[in-house]
């Protein structure tokens, strides 16, 4: 096979993406390839309008074809109430649960000494900005329960603290339908710390 033609320049394009492999890759260009008018051209013009209109909103920094975005648009939805999350992925996952109408700030990750990324990497002064000019009633931290979720949601707690709103974070410990002998030690310590 030609190592720099039209194919092996699709192959690496999608290699690049998380989860696919150059195996992967391989398969899933094959496969575009040979599906050209049901797959591989309604993705061009699906990459291609995504890429025309997708934008990150300037308010929380979520994104959407709207500037601020549906969530922060919605005047239905709580804004005395922000979540903060680490990832669009995690705004959509507590969205998919439907229980929160509040709004959003997505930081854009968590802190991590070993990625190199450090507070200026996330949208914390961003976030700390914002609830100066809105000063909101409650934030909420949803950060991921590792460690470098909680040293993001430490720096967060103590950028924002000196303003008087109420800061509180995702309960931790036993899910839904968990058998106790099923859990690691920190899932049943941490259940136990914060029982209620």
């Amino acid at each position: 096979m030609k190592q720099d033609g039209p194919l092996s320049h699709l192959i690496r394009q999608l290699a690049v993406l998380p989860g696919l492999g150059p195996r992967s890759a391989r398969r899933a260009a094959l496969t575009l390839i040979s599906k050209k008018e049901d797959m591989m051209m309604p993705l061009v013009r699906a990459l291609s309008e995504a890429a025309e209109h997708i934008k990150t909103c300037p308010v929380c920094g979520a994104l959407d074809d709207t500037s601020p975005c549906r969530i922060c648009n919605d005047t239905s939805r709580d804004h005395s109430l922000i979540c903060v999350v680490a990832t669009l992925t995690d705004l959509w996952a507590i969205e998919r649960a439907g229980g929160f109408r509040g709004v959003y700030h997505v930081l854009g990750g968590v802190l991590s000494a070993l990625d190199g990324i450090g507070p200026d990497n996330l949208t914390l002064k961003k976030l700390e900005d914002r609830i100066a000019e809105h000063s909101p009633r409650e934030v909420i931290l949803a950060l991921p329960a590792t460690v470098d979720g909680q040293a993001t949601s430490h720096v967060a707690m103590d950028m924002i603290g000196n303003h008087n709103i109420t800061i509180s974070r995702l309960a931790h410990g036993m899910p839904i339908g968990g058998e106790l002998d099923y859990l690691d030690d920190g899932t049943i310590l941490t259940a136990f710390q914060a029982r209620g």
